[in-house]
């Protein structure tokens, strides 16, 4: 017999939320999702081309064996649910003076393009970069990535452990600035510096400890058969067939709690559903207004935002020719401090980079019409600030021809979604992509955390620990449901009712609660 305390309601159905949902059910819990969008997945959503649906959220598919894992919890094998392609080139990287990079898994091919490209030097420095930046993955995975509250002790005993790690953990020093130290060449700094921007940060302000980031990238990139929405859709159907339920098109309009307790949730539509346990994958931001708190949340520092052009057109034969692209390929700036300074105002860099995934390209060249996802990066809106986008900024067509890549898009008025648009899409993230900025030595442990102080609830997602990314996502989603399990309480059997006068904003948001 199912009773309330083994109800749980899952609140947005991104991937911190289908991974809770998963690990819950299978452990025998009986869980609803509440989508308010018509998919499943989140940002993991997708644009209708003339070529067919085109992603329109992540395109970067790394560290496999967090997903493999997350199947094998429900008793099932990712291989017969997920196609998943293997890239042998990371990503395709272009530079306006004609040079060219190809990045793939093993070091040593690294190495071997990189002293190619930029001499000797460069690649002496890549491979030191290379081991450091191993070691500073390896380090911190298990204390940081991996632990539901990590702290700044643990992260001190890695270092300990690790001395080489040291120089990367120094307070105010940033990415763009231990790159200076540890690349001669500008263009690798460069590189390795936009990496920073996988997580939402700003490489000039970034802390230099996002250098590991690269090392989640080495391990292996993987193209999805079916687009990213399509994992997600994988995601959804493997917690129907566990038992789980999904309910899309659904939003929830408050969380009910009893006291500083949870006892269900309301939809948009009025109807009330009773749930000992809610698990919310949403921005953090938009949490007191479910909770109805009276006083407002201090804003906190917002990741990137992006310009995201989803398409379908072909690439001209002249110039960089057909052969050209790969599945992920970035086109450079001239000059990083000019997009990033910019950015760091939050203000719309005139020459940004420009990232191209080509979502035909896993396996070979196709002929005519294909998909294309353009990324931008931009900043987040300014709370009650009017969007102001100039066209010739947001525009990245005519600046690929500098490179020498002609296109032919045929866009839609779906193609482009802006900062704003991201923010109508997800409530209260001001089109923040990321959730809170990773920037500041500290930015890790600022993070909120799974268990909040009203029993009951925990938190999923990119704007949670242990960041952005699919797999942190997946990972926050662990997170969730162990604390949910392990927490499973005696809910009262009573009708739910809002608490008068809400819960306070530090009550709710604290992320770090003692365990229970």
């Amino acid at each position: 017999m199912v009773t309330q305390k083994d109800r749980v309601a899952i609140i947005g159905a991104g991937m911190g939320g289908l991974a809770a949902a998963i690990r819950l059910a299978a452990a025998g819990r009986d869980v609803t999702v509440f989508e308010a969008h018509g998919w499943p997945g989140g940002k993991m959503r997708i644009v209708d081309s003339a070529a067919g649906p085109v992603d329109a959220g992540p395109t970067v598919l790394t560290m496999r064996p967090v997903l493999e894992e997350l199947f094998a919890t429900a008793g099932a094998s990712l291989e017969s649910h997920v196609t998943l392609n293997p890239l042998p080139v990371l990503a395709r990287h272009f530079w306006r003076d004609g040079t060219t990079l190809d990045l793939m898994k093993e070091p040593e091919a690294n190495a071997h393009a990189i002293g190619a490209v930029f001499g000797v030097r460069a690649r002496s420095e890549f491979l030191s970069f290379e081991a450091e930046t191993r070691t500073l993955f390896d380090a911190f995975r298990a204390p940081i990535m991996d632990s539901a509250n990590p702290d700044a002790f643990g992260a001190a005993r890695a270092a300990l452990a690790n001395p080489s790690v040291m120089p990367w953990l120094i307070p105010g020093r940033s990415l763009a600035r231990m790159l200076t130290a540890r690349f001669s060449e500008p263009r690798l700094r460069q590189l390795f510096g936009r990496y920073a921007t996988y997580v939402g940060g700003n490489p000039l302000t970034a802390p230099a400890v996002l250098g590991l980031v690269w090392q989640a990238e080495a391990n292996g990139v993987w193209a999805v058969k079916g687009g990213m929405a399509g994992l997600a859709r994988a995601l959804s159907d493997l917690l129907e067939r566990i038992g789980g339920l999904v309910h899309l098109n659904t939003p929830v309009s408050q969380i009910l709690t009893s006291g500083e307790t949870i006892t269900g949730l309301r939809t948009a539509d009025g109807v009330e559903f009773p749930f000992s346990q809610v698990v919310f994958n949403g921005d953090p931001e938009a949490l007191p207004y479910l909770l109805s708190q009276t006083k407002p949340r201090k804003p906190t520092p917002r990741s990137l935002s992006a310009h995201v052009w989803t398409f379908a057109g072909e690439v001209a034969p002249e110039g960089l020719g057909r052969e050209a692209l790969v599945y992920h390929s970035v086109f450079f700036a001239d000059d990083p401090a000019q997009e990033f300074e910019p950015l760091a105002r939050g203000e719309i860099p005139q020459d940004p980079t420009i990232y191209v995934c080509a979502q035909d390209r896993a396996e070979q060249v196709p002929v005519g019409a294909e998909r294309f996802q353009f990324i931008l990066n931009a900043p987040a809106l300014h709370r009650a600030a009017p969007e102001t986008e100039p066209p010739c900024r947001t525009n990245p067509f005519a600046r690929l021809q500098t490179f020498g890549l002609k296109l032919s898009p045929h866009l839609t008025d779906q193609a482009l979604t802006t900062p704003g648009r991201f923010a109508r899409l997800f409530p209260h993230s001001q089109g923040a992509l990321y959730g809170l900025s990773p920037d500041g030595a500290m930015a890790t442990f600022q993070r909120p955390q799974a268990r909040t102080k009203v029993t009951g609830l925990y938190l999923v997602g990119g704007g949670v620990h242990p960041g952005a990314g699919v797999p942190m996502a997946l990972t926050s989603g662990r997170h969730a449901a162990q604390a949910a399990l392990s927490d499973r309480i005696s809910a009262p059997m009573s009708r739910p009712t809002a608490t008068h006068g809400g819960i306070s904003t530090e009550s709710a948001m604290t992320g770090n609660a003692p365990s229970r």
